[in-house]
């Protein structure tokens, strides 16, 4: 395995999911991890990744230096190197011409993490701080017009580093450098690999639980899906799945994962009717953090009293993914830059007593999916476009009623049957239908209408840090607007969301 020492680069989990596309395992870890933690994982090798601070500031992350003393080889990235060279005695200055961007690196040696890569190719380039002066042992082995110090290494005691980001796409023969740097210098195996992830997932899992019962709020979605069906595999009817029907579900939904689970994959099911609970308190509420604050809390109390009627459940398990962790810790004090602080992580209720289980936790969603294919689910839960926790709560601009549920639970029928028939739904990351809080004059059979306004939002991505509006062809977009219009009574209005994240999220709320 690999060890990834977060300096709190936005690209850390790319480096991560770089490392894994070639077949070896890895793990990102703040740099307060100790040295007998390290020891412990036993990594082939480490990556010290980048990060926003300089090297001299005041709290600028630092990892034990002791690292450099495991005898096991260590990569640098732009941060990252330049807290290997101040460790190791070398100096850093402030750049006089800072750089980001594209840039065109020249190497000069063709050889260790650079081996194989073209005399002039293009990199992508991050940083205000330079190398000023390498440490003793280490050579110059890349250079772009304004960093003399682009690459470097010392091979005899396998340090090399990179002012520049070989993860990102726009560093064309970025991948081609980690390999060389996983396989040439850290002789890592091919040997990560959804087969060999289900082994080893089975063993923790027994290991962990013993013949204690887990309980499991199984929503439908992706992650909860691939949780419940490795469980089952690992405990069988240890394990108790929950699906709490919180009111604001798309047609059918609850119908879907019943059919699915209970009698196609025979996993213990409980189903929680609570939807007039959930509508009774979201009643009047339009503001959507409020919305969201209320059905989180709403349901982990409904889950908490289905919870109690099961007796001698000691492990509650939930679908957490590794990017949820990694976000959840940089939000409890990590020196990555928060992006969300996850439900998942951390919001248990303290009277529930329950000890976790996360199966998934180390896993990205793209990984997921292929377990999913693995374990044997179908492609429509496999490759199931993502559906907010709120559900269709936040699709609902303003105040939640049942009449204006209605109407957006067939809009977003309409749209989920013109998706697929075009084969458009796997190709899209998210399309969805959004109930605006506004009225719009219409006309329909020679008589004045004033309806609501439907928006349609579909976007492509890879995954949901960044997301593209798909420009979906006309016709489809024609068929949509024309059956809504026709079919969905209360809609007079459709228009098409074309704004992209960032700046725009891909949920309205």
């Amino acid at each position: 395995m690999i060890l990834i020492i977060d300096f709190g680069s936005q690209y850390n989990q790319l480096i991560a999911r770089r490392v894994r596309e070639n077949h070896v395992y890895c793990q990102i870890e703040p740099p307060d991890i100790s040295m007998d933690a390290i020891r412990e994982l036993r990594p082939e090798g480490i990556i010290l990744s980048g990060g926003p601070a300089s090297i001299y500031s005041k709290g600028a992350p630092r990892v034990d230096k002791d690292i450099f003393k495991l005898g096991i080889p260590i990569l640098g990235i732009c941060y990252g190197l330049q807290y290997m060279v101040d460790s190791l005695g070398g100096k850093v200055i402030g750049s006089q011409k800072r750089e980001y961007g594209f840039a065109e690196l020249l190497v000069q040696k063709q050889k260790g993490i650079l081996k194989g890569i073209t005399k002039k190719t293009q990199c992508w380039m991050s940083h205000g701080d330079s190398i000023g002066a390498l440490p003793p042992g280490f050579v110059v082995t890349a250079v772009t017009a304004n960093t003399p110090v682009a690459a470097t290494e010392d091979t005899k005691r396998g340090f090399y580093g990179l002012q520049f980001h070989p993860e990102v796409v726009h560093t064309r023969e970025g991948k081609k450098m980690l390999a060389n740097f996983l396989f040439d210098i850290c002789r890592c195996q091919k040997s990560w690999s959804m087969k060999s992830f289900i082994h080893h997932a089975v063993e923790e899992i027994r290991q962990q639980v013993g013949d204690e019962k887990v309980i499991l709020g199984l929503s439908g979605g992706v992650d909860s899906s691939v949780a419940a069906v490795l469980l089952n595999k690992a405990i069988g009817k240890q394990l108790i799945c929950v699906f709490v029907d919180n009111g604001v579900l798309r047609e059918g939904e609850a119908g879907r994962v019943i059919e699915m689970f209970k009698k196609n994959l025979h996993i213990n099911l409980r189903f929680a009717r609570a939807g007039k609970i959930f509508l009774r308190k979201l009643k009047g509420v339009t503001d959507p953090e409020k919305k969201r604050k209320i059905i989180g809390r709403t349901f982990i109390e409904v889950f908490d009293q289905e919870a109690l009627k099961i007796k001698g459940v000691k492990f509650l398990a939930q679908g957490t993914l590794y990017p949820d962790l990694i976000e959840s810790r940089s939000a409890f004090g990590g020196p990555s830059a928060v992006i969300k602080s996850h439900h998942n992580v951390g919001g248990l209720p303290k009277k529930m007593n329950l000890k976790l289980v996360e199966p998934l936790k180390h896993l990205f969603k793209d990984e997921v999916r292929l377990l999913g294919k693995e374990l044997g689910l179908a492609d429509d839960v496999v490759w199931r476009q993502p559906f907010p926790g709120p559900g269709l709560a936040i699709r609902i601009i303003g105040e939640i009623t049942p009449e204006r549920l209605s109407i957006l639970r067939k809009a977003d029928t309409i749209l989920w049957e013109e998706i697929r028939a075009k084969k458009l739904y796997y190709k899209l990351w998210q399309s969805f239908a959004v109930l605006l809080p506004i009225k719009s004059v219409g006309i329909m059979g020679d008589q004045r209408t004033y309806e609501n306004i439907l928006a349609i939002r579909a976007v492509t991505s890879d995954d949901a840090m960044t997301a593209d509006w798909a420009p979906l062809p006309h016709d489809v977009l024609a068929r949509l607007s024309n059956r809504i219009i026709n079919e969905v009574r209360g809609v007079n209005r459709v228009v098409y969301d074309i704004s992209s994240k960032p700046p725009s999220t891909i949920e309205w709320e």
